[in-house]
């Protein structure tokens, strides 16, 4: 079922108010590739339920994202002729979201293809990450 914004550029995606190119829809999602891809067969996957973040999803419709995003990442895969994927998602603005609707990149990868990513990977104490654990499975 969709429910959506009217100023989400998503919702009038999912409404058929902006075209798209769709590889996969369900009661759910909608699968339709990137208008600017970073990768020829880039796919986006979003939920038709309006929602800014993951964690504001329904449950069952997270669960539908789960069930479907390998199936659909493996079709991509295929018809591109790529040799791996990446499946990105953001929450937030500072997280570098851009479309305030929740929605999953499926960008094929090659070798050489000069995509990438930073991954700036710190030190971090034993006592400080139990401590962090501690407060992350007592959070609400």
């Amino acid at each position: 079922m969709a429910s959506g914004s009217a100023d989400c550029v998503f919702c009038k995606i999912i409404a058929g108010d902006i075209p798209c190119h769709r590889v996969f829809e369900n009661d759910h999602l909608l699968a339709f590739l990137d208008i600017a891809p970073l990768a020829r067969g880039h796919t986006v996957v979003i939920p038709k339920a309006h929602a800014e973040r993951l964690d504001q999803l329904d449950p069952e419709v997270v669960a539908e994202i789960g069930r479907r995003l390998g199936r659909i990442g493996r079709r991509v895969v295929s018809a591109t002729a790529a040799e791996g994927y990446n499946v990105l998602q953001n929450n937030g603005s500072v997280a570098g979201q851009v479309v305030p609707h929740v929605h999953f990149h499926i960008i094929p990868r090659r070798s050489g293809d000069g995509l990438g990513y930073r991954w700036n990977a710190k030190s971090v104490a034993q006592d400080e990450l139990a401590a962090l654990a501690t407060r992350i499975n007592e959070a609400a």
